[in-house]
């Protein structure tokens, strides 16, 4: 990729003569109807690098053959190894959130906060269970006296666990709360502009600057406040519920949610004030991603040292709300982001903590031991924006007895490890794999297991296994089975798994001409030991780093892998082999593939999943796998659901809803249903959702499409059925399958 050198004050171009489009204030600028610029010989548009401090400037291609310039930047200390991104120290009462201590873990109530015996016995029901911080919703001026007596009811009985005000659309009540809890939560989309109309405004500069000085206004008291008594702030900006001007200028996106919260920091810093961390929240962990690496590249050039809240907004319920709190969490805390983390789950608040536990202390140890691989330089990955490395799916080759096309999808693959004791109930083993059955014959559907992986073959003369195994074929599912077993007992149009030492030593040669090649490779191996990859054609590669290999780090050792192939032009398609060991339970399986494989999967790095784990049930398997990947926003196989955690705002009991409105619309791939206990986590924060169903009133229900309200005040009784005449209104309904 070609980079070059500018002055520094070529990027500081102003006014609108030249075709540039800025807003003074900005650390990114807005490009929009540009004229284009001479750099090197070539036209080319250009994103400002906002460093004081530097003369010049170093620009790359936002992409491959891109003419949009942009600064290289970083993103974290290492991308060979996690190594944990100093900061500045914030005090949060007597709790210190920072580099040099542990990884802070927190929750939010879900009383109404103005119930002070409620509130007070659920804080500290989370205290007991090992929470550092809690917070709660303070929506108004009764909200606000009632925290004054639940701090000191809790102060009575020993519990002096900080306590942080979550502020939206309510400065009053924010400089109110600031008196007596220890953190003010303030919403940079909502404490100072009104509510978003999703609305594209045009504003010229000094619109824009007017708009910034009532910000200011606003917000100084509150910044003054806390001076005044040691308070500590969060300024959390969450995609989706961003300010109509700052959607006007950046579009709903991370970079907006960036300069949405550098709006409310500079004003800190103005006033001297230093005790903050930032948050960039979104229920899309791809997004989320993406935000908070833009804000810790800009945090690098202007020199700034601020903690980080980690949290995936709305993530759900169960399994799926640990996945994708596990991707975007344990991404970032793979590359050593994160001084405070909250696991957001639609399930009681003390039920977070574990899972929150769990994360925290994959990303201590990570960085506390530098878990990577040896240096190398990496030139292809896109840190900053999705873009999907698709390797090259299997084409039908000549003279090819079966259709080989069918072993992986192109929207990501999930393959199964099997035993020969499923082999002995065949149409058992066909359900499990979640294939259709017609007259006991398997058939390939949304959901079914792409390829299997059998480590024994069954005998040459046991027909039923191999009659069993001749059916998967038959309908394009891989069975990939080792060299040995394949050299000894061969099974016809079998795919075979070989290593590089059998490659380099030519074992593989052995097998009959044409017979396709998966290769396992760990990714820390020399790029000599790689370099036989350069003569096979391989049908694609797992990437297979022991788990008990704690000093090398899997995230790592796969992102050199990826650039030895791109650099070699090799786009044999990648799948991520994870083998956990025995006995490991659960929530630390769902969560460890989560950051491990999820946080490749979001840079687009990767075909596919193969997790094995020796005693866990494979339905389980099957559909965690499934899980990863929509959760990656790759292959989209259920209805994907945008619930929120519920808090003091909350107008019905969310999960109840919850669980009600998933039994009866779960079976609808590729809708996406919001479900919201109130309006401040309604329209804006469902922003990925297609059908929105939020409180409005009590006992009253809104349904949105999209970001539009569509229906007001349904009953309560009536509502689910309301949502689901909305979405058969839309076209997007089919009834649930039939019972087999």
């Amino acid at each position: 990729m070609a980079t070059g050198a500018v002055p520094a004050s070529f990027m500081t171009l102003k006014g609108r003569g030249n075709g540039l489009g800025l807003a003074k204030t900005s650390d990114f600028v807005k490009v929009s109807d540009l004229k284009r610029v001479k750099f090197n010989r070539t036209k080319v548009f250009v994103i400002k690098n906002a460093n004081p401090a530097s003369n010049i400037t170093e620009l790359q291609p936002a992409s491959e053959g891109s003419p949009l310039l942009v600064p290289v930047q970083k993103y974290c200390e290492s991308t060979h190894k996690t190594v944990r991104r100093k900061t500045r120290t914030v005090m949060v009462g007597d709790v210190a959130l920072g580099s040099d201590h542990p990884i802070r873990i927190q929750t939010m109530t879900t009383t109404d906060t103005k119930d002070v015996a409620a509130t007070v016995e659920q804080v500290m029901q989370i205290a007991d269970r090992g929470a550092d911080l809690v917070r709660i919703t303070v929506q108004g001026k009764r909200e606000a006296d009632a925290c004054f007596e639940i701090k000191n009811t809790l102060v009575q009985k020993n519990y002096n666990i900080p306590l942080v005000a979550d502020i939206h659309f309510a400065p009053s009540v924010a400089l109110r709360v600031a008196e007596c809890f220890d953190k003010i939560r303030v919403n940079p989309g909502n404490f100072a502009d009104r509510r978003a109309q999703f609305e594209t405004l045009e504003y010229t500069d000094d619109d824009y600057q007017k708009e910034l000085e009532h910000i200011e206004k606003v917000f100084v008291p509150l910044v003054e406040k806390c001076k005044k008594y040691g308070r500590a702030m969060r300024i959390g900006t969450n995609h989706g519920s961003l300010s109509d001007r700052i959607m006007s200028y950046y579009g709903d996106s991370p970079r907006g949610m960036v300069e949405s919260a550098f709006e409310f920091a500079r004003i800190c810093r103005k006033l001297d004030f230093h005790n903050f961390v930032f948050s960039m929240k979104a229920s899309n962990p791809v997004i989320m991603v993406q935000a908070y690496r833009l804000l810790v590249a800009e945090m690098y050039v202007q020199g700034w040292d601020y903690p980080l809240h980690l949290g995936v907004t709305e993530a759900g319920e169960g399994e799926d709300g640990r996945m994708k709190s596990a991707i975007g969490i344990g991404t970032l805390l793979q590359d050593g982001l994160g001084d405070t983390i909250r696991v957001s789950l639609t399930e009681p608040p003390e039920e977070e903590i574990d899972p929150c536990r769990k994360l925290a202390n994959l990303g201590m140890k990570a960085s506390q031991i530098q878990q990577g691989v040896a240096p190398f330089e990496e030139k292809h990955r896109r840190y900053f924006d999705f873009q999907r490395r698709t390797g090259d799916l299997p084409v039908q080759k000549e003279g090819e007895e079966v259709d080989y096309r069918g072993v992986l999808h192109r929207d990501g693959s999930v393959l199964m490890s099997v035993s020969l004791d499923q082999l002995k109930t065949p149409e058992l083993f066909y359900r499990s794999l979640a294939a259709k059955l017609v007259l006991g014959m398997p058939f390939k559907d949304l959901a079914t297991v792409d390829s299997i992986l059998l480590r024994e073959l069954p005998p040459v003369d046991d027909k039923d296994a191999r009659l069993a195994l001749k059916r998967l074929i038959d309908v394009s599912m891989g069975v990939i089975t080792p060299l040995s077993e394949q050299l000894s007992k061969p099974l016809p149009n079998a795919i075979v798994l070989v290593n590089l030492n059998e490659l380099s030593t030519g074992a593989h040669k052995l097998l009959p001409e044409g017979t396709r090649l998966v290769v396992s490779v760990r990714g820390d191996e020399s790029y000599e030991e790689l370099e036989v990859l350069k003569s096979i054609d391989a049908t694609m590669i797992l990437h297979d780093l022991p788990y008990s290999d704690e000093k090398t780090g899997r995230v790592h050792t796969a992102r050199r892998l990826f650039e030895y192939l791109s650099e070699n032009s090799l786009n044999f398609p990648v799948l991520h082999h994870i083998q956990f060991p025995k006995g490991i339970p659960r929530d630390d399986l769902v969560i460890n593939a989560g950051a491990n494989a999820g946080a490749l999967l979001v840079d687009g790095l990767g075909d596919g999943i193969l997790l094995e784990a020796p005693d866990q049930d494979f339905e389980f398997l099957r559909n965690t796998s499934f899980n990863l990947l929509q959760g990656c926003r790759m292959r989209n196989t259920k209805t994907e659901y945008v619930s929120c955690p519920s808090c003091g705002r909350t107008l019905f009991d969310l999960q109840v809803i919850s669980a009600e409105i998933r039994e009866k619309t779960s079976h609808l791939p590729g809708v996406s249903i919001a479900i919201m206990g109130c309006i401040v986590n309604g329209p804006g924060e469902m922003a990925d959702a297609d059908f929105g169903y939020v409180g409005g009133a009590p006992g009253k229900i809104d349904l949105y499409v999209g970001k539009t309200v569509v229906q007001r005040g349904i009953a309560m009784e009536g509502a689910t059925n309301a949502l689901i005449q909305l979405i058969k209104d839309h076209g997007r309904w089919v009834d649930p399958p039939a019972e087999e």
